[in-house]
């Protein structure tokens, strides 16, 4: 198999990959990017290369095909097909106003709204089925943030808290 060579690149084209490298946040790409600068500066063969960036030379092979044939666009990953959401823009805007409103109010047998109780409300509205990690998520992009709940104990005893200063004074058992 003959070795694949770049051809001389312009300053300007070493100048964009150098820049992309730098600036990605994508370890896939920043690997193929180096790829790319490391046949046109340093002109090594691909065995050479894939022994520096942990991939065999095949890969890297592709990946310099597909810089010259497409420039520096075809060192992204081609867009993925994924499922569809499952969470509708209505589901978002009930999760927003649940939240926004106690759930004793709600006649719900809790004090405090949690991700999982949220999921477990909505489930039975709309018979949708999320993770609580959705529904997370789906508050934060609200920029909405549940708080750990913090358990305190109460009574409806009007003289509750006159009986709970008396247990604390000293002395007392």
């Amino acid at each position: 198999m003959n070795p694949l060579t770049l051809p001389p690149l312009r300053p300007e084209a070493i100048h964009e990959l150098d820049t992309l490298y730098h600036s990605t946040h994508d370890v896939r790409v920043r690997t193929r990017v180096q790829m790319i600068l490391l046949a046109a500066e340093q002109q090594l063969t691909a065995p050479h290369i894939g022994v520096i960036v942990r991939k065999n030379d095949y890969t890297v092979r592709r990946w310099m095909r597909r810089y010259l044939a497409e420039g520096v666009n075809g060192l992204s990953d081609a867009p993925r097909v994924g499922g569809r959401s499952t969470v509708t823009p209505a589901y978002c805007e009930r999760l927003v106003e649940l939240v926004r409103q106690r759930p004793r109010a709600l006649d719900q047998p809790f004090s405090l709204w949690t991700c999982q109780r949220l999921a477990d409300v909505l489930a039975e509205e709309f018979g949708i089925r999320v993770t609580a990690e959705t529904v997370r998520r789906r508050l934060a992009a609200a920029n909405i943030v549940l708080s750990r709940p913090q358990h305190t104990v109460s009574s409806p005893d009007p003289d509750y808290m006159v009986k709970k200063r008396r247990l604390k004074q000293p002395g007392r058992c």
